[in-house]
């Protein structure tokens, strides 16, 4: 093609146009427009930081973050962390960020699967399992949240005391102090073991990129369940191995008025999972149900005269396609999933909303104790977001 064609193809540029001190030009317009927005959410701020500093100094309020190092003496009862009242106010937060974190992250893994399991089950041509998950669906969502959490909390609360407690299974209790399972005691050799696991998953994602790479250069499809099993499994264990390989298991037993040694799960921390799991679930189950059904009836009549089974046709052709519409609103789920565990303060559970109130009431610092509980809120939800932003950019369709 010649040098003459292809300058007759290229697309026209508008020229720019010279930029005139004038009203009537619309970029001069839009500078002062901006400008002088910027300049009154300024004015805006200086006045609220200036009445708000005023109003501190005359009442002698202390300001700053200096109190985060004095003694909290605030009793927890439930820590991911060593914890004592004598620590800290800054350790106490901690504490309560990581049970927001012990909350947040355990309720959207939970809730994914059980919106994802109801929001097929929509679909089923089984009609009462269909009715089932529709029921659910409409009772859930239509009741309020913080309701639905004080129905789990007022249940755990009137189970019978210890010595009466339900056994459904050896080694498991459920009483009204909480549930209590089978745990093993946790050593050096388990951590390793915990690392290794990471390191396999890591390594095993690695050599399937690198297999899917090579299959599109020679057509080779090429077996990366061996090198996972090796990597996610055999790793761990022989490193747990290596270690002396302990496995003690610390088993709940009956001692005076209440149950020693496993595993506790608080009624207060159940009773909150519980309830955020089953509401979000009802949301992310027509999220489900509204990505499946976005896939062309075609891709269904294509793959089972393929002679793949239902089961099949949904895992492997519809469910990675629906992902791409399903996805975006998950996000927004995940998201009131943790900001609706703030609601934990009404049942007892002390995360980050509880302590960081009793902080600022017997500090007086509320200003210092609301910023905290914020920022906190902010950093998760923006972690989250960045998280889902990236997953949704890689699974997009990209054209050619």
């Amino acid at each position: 093609m010649s040098d003459a064609t292809i300058e007759r193809h290229r697309p026209r540029v508008p020229p720019r146009r010279p930029l005139r001190l004038s009203w009537s030009d619309e970029r001069v317009r839009g500078a002062v427009w901006q400008a002088l927005v910027v300049g009154v959410v300024a004015a805006i701020l200086w006045w609220l930081i200036r009445n708000t500093a005023h109003n501190l100094e005359v009442r002698r309020i202390a300001t700053g973050f200096g109190f985060l190092w004095r003694e909290a003496g605030l009793p927890i009862g439930e820590h991911l962390i060593d914890y004592a009242p004598t620590d800290t106010y800054a350790r106490a937060l901690l504490v309560g960020v990581l049970n927001t974190l012990k909350v947040a992250v355990v309720g959207i893994v939970l809730a994914t699967l059980l919106g994802t399991a109801i929001g097929i089950a929509r679909l089923s041509r089984n009609w009462l399992l269909a009715r089932i998950a529709s029921v659910y669906v409409e009772v859930i969502r239509d009741l309020p949240l913080l309701l639905q959490l004080l129905f789990w909390y007022t249940i755990l609360q009137n189970l019978p005391g210890p010595r009466q407690a339900l056994n459904p299974v050896d080694g498991v209790f459920l009483s009204n102090r909480g549930l209590k399972l089978p745990w093993i005691e946790w050593e050096a050799a388990h951590g390793a073991a915990l690392l290794a696991l990471a390191a396999g998953a890591a390594g095993t994602w690695l050599y399937a990129r690198r297999a899917r790479a090579r299959q599109m250069a020679d057509g080779q499809p090429r077996r990366v369940w061996p090198a996972g099993l090796v990597l996610m499994l055999g790793l761990p264990v022989a490193v747990w191995a290596a270690m002396g390989a302990p496995w003690t298991v610390d088993r709940p037993a009956l001692r005076g008025f209440n149950f020693q040694g496993g595993l506790t799960v608080s009624p207060e921390y159940f009773a909150l999972l519980v309830g955020l799991v089953t509401y979000t679930a009802g949301f992310i189950a027509e999220i489900v149900r509204a990505g499946i059904l976005s896939v062309g009836q075609g891709q269904w009549e294509a793959a089972q005269a393929l002679g793949l089974r239902h089961g099949q046709v949904l895992r492997l052709i519809v469910l990675p396609q629906a992902l791409r519409v399903i996805v975006p609103p998950m996000t927004s789920q995940y998201l009131n999933l943790t900001k609706n565990s703030s609601l934990a303060v009404a049942i007892g559970y002390q995360d980050i909303v509880s302590i960081a109130n009793t902080t600022l009431n017997q500090t007086g610092q509320a200003i210092e104790g609301i910023a905290i509980i914020m920022a906190v809120y902010l950093t998760i939800s923006l972690s989250i977001s960045a998280f889902m932003n990236w997953y949704n950019a890689r699974i997009a369709l990209v054209e050619r």
